[in-house]
């Protein structure tokens, strides 16, 4: 893939970034997507849906004791705040 840069006048844009926006997508994808319609090229990289195994590292983070205030992304200020309060206890401050 080639990096270019192109300037759109204004009401290109806006349509450009619209679609971009309620397709969930960006809008250098929108462009392309265009422009290989337009002149019949296609992009020969196919793609596939990801699946969790494309994913190996989700879980790696995990403790196998399963602590009391797991999962932690949900308890995260109560759990900074135990490990501060140990750690002043135990005469770092």
């Amino acid at each position: 893939m080639k990096r270019t840069q192109i300037q759109l006048d204004d009401a290109t844009y806006e349509v450009v970034r619209r679609r971009a926006y309620e397709q969930n997508r960006s809008m250098s994808s929108v462009v392309r997507e265009a422009l290989a319609k337009t002149f019949g090229v296609e992009s020969g990289v196919e793609k596939r849906k990801l699946t969790i195994e494309d994913f190996p590292f989700i879980g790696m983070g995990s403790d196998p004791g399963n602590p009391p205030d797991a999962p932690v992304s949900e308890h995260h200020d109560d759990v900074l705040a135990d490990a501060y309060a140990g750690w002043n206890r135990s005469g770092r401050e």
